[in-house]
């Protein structure tokens, strides 16, 4: 295998802004597409089996465009649903891939070093460079690494490489430190080839994790524990053939409370469908309580604010708590609810850059340490503000939607990586969003 790393293309990736006219109140129904967090990895997991894949439910984002262009860069022919289509995601695998995850994409998405595993399982070798996405402090792969030592994998770090290698995958007892998610689906995919019982302890829960055994099963895996902290993987001979399979993407619940947190800030009705009401429990529950009326109806969420919500206390956790993606959401929330509520951050110190923006708007927010203190604001004020990644530019998006005037989020190409068309779909419940 060569060492020699050519970059990946470029993508165009237009910085664009998105204007909010505000207050206006919500109505309507808004349908939530497959999960970012899910069909990354699922693309990831078609490299560990020649052949087509079709991946229904999947979100129109610039991340799963480069999660695209990553696997095109190994070998693979990556065809993704028309614009105007419903229709699948099609992923054709070649016999033999070539093990290198080049820069010039790879730094632009944390979820590409989610090819290590399977490219690990597949040719016994890797080399991939060290991934980008949104910075919001430190998160390393150690716990990655670590773990993939346990199956035998030697790996060192040289000039922004990870190089990886093994003669053969053994199963082995592997306890994380934390459930990290990304650490979980990198770990999977690697032992569902190693020789042997692998098992992960303290492994993540979260529904995505729940979405790639299932795929992982379909495909001819062996993996038992799927939603609990203990997985238990028997590993598939390479005398046994794994198979391509048809998959349909599980509903994004961060995005559904997205559109709830917007509620939450324009008050009215909506039903958001395409999302398990069980998936975002906790935080419905936090919800409830600060005065949202919610309701399951099969796969659909029906909710209602009719004035000004409660003020709070919330905590990130890992699932089945409040995620982390939600907490810019949660305080462009608490920055117009009634009272003092507060947000306590457990596992990204340095998410905050979006509060001096918010700040902006008029919203009363103070820092202390890693927890954030807001005093409601029955109104924030229109402002010229900028979306510093993917949540925090939808947090300033919706905060918008309870402020006088016209709002301006610049730099709203972040929010594309994770949101299928924000704007349209906000705009479908009677909001008035513009793109420029």
């Amino acid at each position: 295998m060569s060492l020699l790393v050519a970059d990946a293309p470029e993508l165009d990736l237009p910085g664009r802004s998105l204007v909010v006219r505000g207050p206006s109140p919500l109505d309507g129904t808004v349908e939530v597409s497959g999960a970012k967090n899910s069909v990354l990895k699922l693309m990831a997991a078609t490299l560990l089996a020649e052949g087509t894949y079709r991946i229904a439910n999947v979100p129109r984002i610039t991340d799963v465009g480069l999660m695209a262009e990553l696997l095109r860069a190994v070998g693979c022919k990556v065809e993704l649903p028309a614009a105007d289509s419903d229709g699948p995601l099609v992923v054709e695998v070649p016999a033999e891939i070539e093990p290198v995850a080049p820069q010039g994409v790879v730094d632009q998405f944390r979820a590409s070093i989610e090819v290590l595993g399977p490219m690990l399982a597949r040719c016994g070798e890797a080399v991939v460079a060290l991934p980008g996405g949104d910075d919001f402090g430190p998160r390393p792969i150690d716990m990655h690494l670590q773990g993939l030592a346990r199956l035998g994998v030697e790996a060192e770090t040289v000039d922004g490489y990870v190089h990886a290698r093994v003669q053969e995958l053994r199963g082995g007892a592997i306890r994380l430190d934390f459930p990290s998610v990304g650490a979980t689906e990198n770990l999977l995919m690697a032992a569902v080839r190693a020789k042997g019982t692998t098992v992960i302890d303290n492994a993540a829960r979260e529904p995505e994790v729940s979405d790639l055994c299932e795929f992982l099963n379909k495909m001819g895996a062996r993996i038992e524990g799927s939603g609990s902290s203990t997985l238990t993987i028997k590993g598939v001979d390479h005398t046994e053939a794994l198979r391509p399979v048809d998959h349909s993407v599980v509903g994004d619940r961060i995005v559904a409370a997205t559109y709830l947190a917007a509620l939450g800030i324009a008050t009215g009705e909506i039903v958001v469908t395409g999302v398990d009401l069980d998936h975002m429990a906790v935080l419905c529950g936090k919800l409830s309580d600060m005065g949202m009326e919610i309701s399951a109806e099969g796969e659909s969420i029906r909710a209602c604010v009719s004035g000004r919500l409660s003020s709070a206390k919330f905590s990130t956790l890992p699932y089945p708590g409040v995620a982390t993606d939600l907490k810019p959401l949660l305080v462009a929330l608490l920055s117009t609810a009634d009272g003092v509520g507060s947000v306590t951050e457990n596992l990204f110190a340095e998410r905050f850059r979006y509060v001096d923006d918010l700040r902006l708007m008029g919203a009363d927010i103070r820092i202390d340490s890693h927890h954030v203190v807001i005093e409601g604001r029955e109104r924030l004020s229109a402002a010229k503000v900028k979306a510093p990644d993917i949540r925090a530019g939808a947090a300033l998006v919706i905060a918008g939607l309870g402020a006088q005037g016209e709002t301006t989020v610049s730099d709203a190409h972040h929010i594309a990586r994770g949101y299928d068309d924000l704007a349209g779909k906000l705009n479908s419940l009677g909001a008035d969003v513009s793109r420029c």
